[in-house]
């Protein structure tokens, strides 16, 4: 009977060890779509060992996880998804994901006869009163209580805070688009048609820049940009010597 009783114990924690190496992080390989079409630059977060990917210009990305992994994949255009690792994904090594895509807010209707008729006028709305962005009312809501706490602990909360820089750079680049036209980085400037918006990219990682863009100064903005425009130029040049 005793022996019996060890070899069971035996069994037991042999089929244990089995299970523990059967599910060690590995690579998974996955595609990110949203009905057919590939999804470039989605970030994907595990919530179990903190790894971060973003899907290339195919839609493709790549990530450590295990089975159960919580993975969370997020982006600007489209609707924040929560996936769990599921075992035959785990066991291929393969998944696709398909997202939805975020249908824009209409935040404030102007009506240029009657300028003077705004929510606040009105009494729809309290006077001075914060106006949050899309992705800032997401992570405000997340902040608090029971779901503050669970955003916190799952990671969903850095996410949050990522997506909300991502949205004010996103925000800078349109700015940018609005001031300036494509021949004037590559006629003006003389940056390189293939390098403008690595070269715009540059320019809003300049907190004097970013300063002058949000104040809406074309004229100074010019004068920033043209040494910016230099000093990329230069840096492009020693690092191709």
């Amino acid at each position: 009977m005793k022996n019996n009783l060890i070899i069971l114990l035996v069994f037991l924690g042999q089929n244990q060890f089995l299970a523990a190496q059967n599910n060690v992080e590995k690579i998974i390989t996955g595609t990110v779509v949203s009905d057919t079409t590939k999804l470039e630059g989605i970030s994907i977060f595990n919530c179990a060992n903190k790894m971060i990917a973003v899907s290339d210009e195919n839609g493709c990305f790549s990530i450590v996880a295990k089975d159960g992994d919580i993975l969370n994949f997020s982006s600007i255009d489209y609707k924040y998804l929560r996936k769990y690792v599921y075992k035959h994904e785990y066991q291929s090594g393969i998944m696709e994901v398909n997202l939805t895509f975020n249908t824009v807010e209409l935040e404030e209707v102007v009506i240029n006869k009657y300028a003077n008729i705004t929510a606040e006028n009105l009494g729809i709305i309290p006077r001075g009163q914060i106006k949050f962005t899309p992705q800032e009312r997401r992570l405000y809501s997340n902040s608090g209580g029971i779901q503050g706490l669970f955003s916190f602990v799952s990671g969903e909360r850095d996410i949050l805070k990522m997506n909300v820089e991502i949205e004010k750079k996103e925000f800078l680049l349109k700015k940018m688009e609005y001031l300036f036209g494509d021949k004037y980085y590559t006629k003006t400037l003389h940056i390189p048609e293939e390098l403008v918006k690595g070269f715009q990219y540059y320019c809003i990682e300049d907190t004097e820049f970013v300063k002058t863009l949000n104040s809406k100064n074309k004229t100074m903005c010019m004068f920033l940009i043209t040494a910016l425009a230099s000093d990329y130029n230069q840096k492009r040049i020693c690092e191709i010597n």
